[in-house]
């Protein structure tokens, strides 16, 4: 794990003194080995955190002389075994290869083809100096960040992006295409141009692509792989798929536990993580190693506020994993001394951008803090398990079963699943016709006004973006009932905007923390599995998320495993904590309404009509747009008068 940085220069000498301050801007954060290589036109340069037991003898970055390649990387990989095989690597020399040599051998082998063989989280650049081109690449679902500034005199690259406003040449603009975008766009993506960021000229490598700069000027992009393009997988029985789940999840738990330091999770009271905890344990057991486990729960005196459905302090269901599964060191965190308005300053320093996720922000940082201090090296999240190994959509599937005139057996699952759920078949059955035949629906609802999400963006500022031309799939839709989940999936893994947005924030918060986020529940291998699974394994006798419930047997309590009831939500308690705040917080929003250097990007009627309405902060205002679109307005705000 690794920041690296470079440039090339094509008509002259790269001088060192202008990569100085460059270097001198990853001063504060925890490095274990700093080294820079330069061959004339070329420099690279790598700030090492040591989290893999070979990471402590790689040194980045490293020249070849015999093939004439120097390589510069932020890399860990998880098909190390199967490289191995590939690449015909002794097995007496294996435990000594780095990842980068890894990198570096297929590149000879597979040439520009190699970063389609790799799994992991990685990015890298080469020099191949008899080709005299700079090749590099992000790993496919896009964990690590890769920055970079181009013009026809030279080439410069980083994991970070303020590093490179220490270059010269380089002028810290707003890139307002980019701004429009992010608030535009409803849901958590940041904007449609996958290969924009909020600075005029910075650009970013997007997720699972490849880039070639030719001496002389000449940059190219590639698209390497497409994650989600899959056949579907046929299997004999129901326990094949079982039994085939979980060898999938095990191999990607067991290759993210390759630190010699210690191992953390993420720890809720649902199925994504508790199932990678469940695997993760009795692999650390055999190590000697306790799985540390960090679980947010709300403040002491926050009083529930949230529909009998839904529970904010998921702490029983969290114990029952813990002491069903074994070898966990529990960590109950309500961080009574943080909220989402302390942390927006060091949000916005961290990410080097606005961001959407505030109300998680105070105790996602915060796991980071105390798994720093516990020596952690890799804290594994399930944070795309909603979307592969949990996926399961029982509307969906019973819509489908409508549609194919499967009447009797859709009758028969919805009553299962009516009684397990807890949900009455007089409430269900309209959405799943709807669902089943979206053209009627709309044919008898096209009457009825849809409520209108606020918007944060100005009117005239996004007409003159022209941001609602031909991008209105990307403006999320209030009307979550006619969502096809099936589709909403599959622009998960196609969409990679939504890949940017979370590698931005991993990689950041591992550079500032000295530790490796690692999800298995996104690993190439099991999302190009659950995308191969057919629907009718995901839905079965009434249960949603059918596969990993049955797979899971034995392996979670079954008061987790086999819950349907009840679900856990994050953090409805963000309200109730800035109240000690609540006059700086409304004070900050009047000054907003009233700044004329920003009220042409944002929406100030929307801002004030929002601020009329929060006189009073009541904590079941947490889940309101419009309550919502302030806090954004503040974070937008406070990142535009960097300016």
């Amino acid at each position: 794990m690794s920041a690296i940085t470079g440039c090339i220069y094509h008509n002259q000498i790269v001088q060192l003194d202008v990569m100085e301050p460059v270097m001198r801007s990853f001063a504060p954060y925890p490095w274990d080995r700093v080294h820079s290589w330069c061959d004339g036109h070329v420099f690279m340069s790598c700030h090492a955190q040591w989290v893999t037991p070979e990471s402590i003898h790689e040194y980045l970055p490293y020249y070849e002389e015999e093939t004439g390649l120097a390589i510069t990387a932020d890399a860990i990989l998880d098909n190390r075994s199967d490289l191995f095989e590939r690449l015909e690597v002794p097995n007496e020399s294996r435990k000594r290869v780095t990842d980068s040599q890894l990198i570096l051998m297929a590149y000879m082998k597979w040439g520009e083809l190699a970063p389609k063989h790799l799994i992991g989280d990685f990015v890298f650049m080469i020099w191949d100096e008899k080709k005299r081109k700079l090749f590099g690449a992000r790993d496919v679902s896009g964990h690590r960040t890769f920055y970079y500034v181009a013009d026809s005199e030279r080439f410069a690259f980083c994991s970070r992006i303020t590093p490179l406003f220490k270059l010269p040449y380089f002028r810290k603009q707003l890139n307002e295409q980019w701004l429009a975008e992010f608030l535009a766009i409803n849901g958590m993506s940041e904007s449609y141009d996958i290969h924009a960021t909020a600075y005029q000229n910075i650009k970013q490598i997007p997720p699972a692509h490849s880039i070639t700069v030719h001496f002389g000027g000449m940059v190219n992009l590639h698209r390497y792989d497409h994650i989600d393009q899959v056949e579907t997988l046929y299997l004999k029985s129901d326990g094949e798929y079982e039994e085939a789940f979980r060898e999938v999840v095990e191999e990607a738990v067991s290759s993210r536990l390759r630190t010699f330091k210690q191992v953390g999770a993420a720890l809720s009271g649902g199925l994504d993580s508790g199932t990678v905890a469940s695997f993760a344990s009795p692999l650390l057991k055999r190590q000697g190693k306790t799985l540390q486990a960090y679980s947010y729960i709300p403040i002491s005196d926050f009083v529930d506020w949230t529909s009998s459905r839904l529970i904010a302090d998921e702490t029983p269901f969290i114990r029952s994993t813990v002491e069903h599964i074994g070898n966990i060191q529990e960590h109950y965190m309500d961080f009574a001394d943080k909220n989402p308005l302390s942390e927006v300053n060091e949000w916005l320093s961290l990410m080097e951008m606005p961001y959407k996720f505030f109300d998680n922000s105070f105790w996602i940082r915060g796991f980071y803090e105390q798994a720093q201090k516990e020596n952690v090296g890799v804290l594994l999240t399930g944070g795309r398990g909603n979307f592969t190994i949990s996926w399961g959509p029982a509307l969906e599937y019973y819509a489908q079963l409508l549609r194919k005139g499967r009447l009797f057996h859709m009758a028969k699952e919805l009553q299962l699943y009516s009684r397990q759920a807890k949900v009455p078949r007089s409430r269900l059955l309209p959405m799943i016709g709807s669902k089943a035949f979206p053209s009627i629906h709309t044919f008898f609802h096209k009457k009825k006004e849809r409520t209108a999400l606020p918007e944060l963006i100005h009117p005239d500022f996004a007409k003159k973006m022209e941001i609602y031309s031909g991008n209105e799939q990307y403006i999320t839709s209030s009307n979550t009932n006619m969502i096809d989940a099936v589709q909403a999936r599959q622009e998960k893994f196609s969409n990679l905007s939504i890949a940017n947005k979370n590698g931005a924030t991993s990689t950041k918060l591992s550079l500032r923390y000295g530790l490796l986020e690692r999800d298995p529940t996104s690993d190439p291998r099991v999302v190009r599995f659950c995308l191969s699974v057919p629907l009718e394994q995901y839905v079965q006798k009434g249960r949603d998320r059918a596969l990993l419930r049955r797979a899971m047997n034995n392996r979670l309590p079954d008061n987790v495993r086999l819950n349907q009831s009840l679900r856990g939500v994050q953090p409805a308690d963000w309200i109730h904590r800035i109240r000690p705040q609540w006059d700086e917080f409304t004070s900050e929003l009047v000054k907003i309404s009233k700044d004329s250097s920003v009220s042409s990007y944002l929406n100030i009627s929307q801002i004030e009509k929002g601020l009329a309405k929060i006189k009073e902060p009541r904590p079941e205002m947490a889940w309101d747009p419009e309550v919502r679109l302030l806090m954004h307005s503040l974070i937008v705000y406070r990142f535009l008068n960097q300016f």
